[in-house]
């Protein structure tokens, strides 16, 4: 009988939907890369997740995040996503979480009760205890580098961390890493060299560094961290 996801069917086979409907995804970050992934993944089939987000859509969010638009703006990206998701798939267990993950929020979760977690955010000892909490539970992450300053969508790649180069983000993930003990970690990266952004008005204010995005660097990575995912999960090379 025809569903919404017949079309992935005719490729995967039944056995896998159903698979794929038992899942339950952790996506820790809904921006640039995070939103993409968490969208493909209910388009994709996968039967629950939880997102988790404590930021806010901003007006410079509309260049690259797929829940940002001006109609959305001021409101959390968790309740955002949850309401397209919902729209996407009304029968998706869905839960919200506005909550920024740190070490020191990390309590909060229990890895083991996930089948996979998504690590798209931006902060370096939030990654780097996400790593180590699904090291320990033995949970399946895969984990997003930089995608800020970089215009060569076609430059991603999927590889374990040791085996990166170039990207800065990684290099630092790799070092923090080791030092714990934790001897891999599936990431998404690119070895484009980021480019230096310009200023802007923005970072004027701010007094920090302000990454240049596009429409198409993060929701590429964020994209081939869900084709990982559901590959991995039905056995496809």
């Amino acid at each position: 009988m025809t569903n919404q996801f017949s079309r992935t069917e005719l490729l995967y086979g039944s056995e896998v939907m159903k698979k794929l409907q038992t899942m339950r995804v952790a996506v820790f970050g809904i921006g640039g890369v995070g939103g993409f992934t968490a969208e493909a993944l209910v388009r994709s089939g996968v039967g629950a997740i939880d997102i988790i987000d404590n930021d806010t859509v901003s007006l410079t969010n509309l260049n690259r995040q797929i829940i940002a638009l001006h109609s959305t703006i001021g409101r959390y990206k968790t309740e955002v996503a949850k309401e397209r998701f919902l729209d996407i798939n009304p029968n998706l267990k869905i839960n919200a979480y506005n909550i920024f993950y740190m070490p020191e929020t990390a309590d909060q979760f229990d890895f083991s009760q996930y089948d996979y977690i998504v690590d798209a955010i931006d902060s370096v000892k939030g990654k780097i205890e996400l790593a180590v909490q699904a090291d320990k539970t033995n949970t399946p992450i895969i984990s997003s580098m930089g995608a800020g300053n970089k215009i060569h969508p076609e430059m991603f790649e999927i590889a374990d961390i040791y085996k990166t180069s170039v990207c800065p983000l990684a290099r630092v993930m790799r070092y923090e890493l080791r030092k714990r003990g934790v001897k891999k970690l599936k990431v998404v990266y690119s070895k484009e060299e980021p480019i230096t952004p310009l200023a802007s008005e923005e970072e004027c204010h701010s007094r920090r560094s302000i990454p240049g995005s596009t429409a198409f660097s993060p929701s590429v990575a964020g994209l081939i961290i869900a084709s990982e995912i559901i590959n991995e999960v039905s056995n496809f090379d």
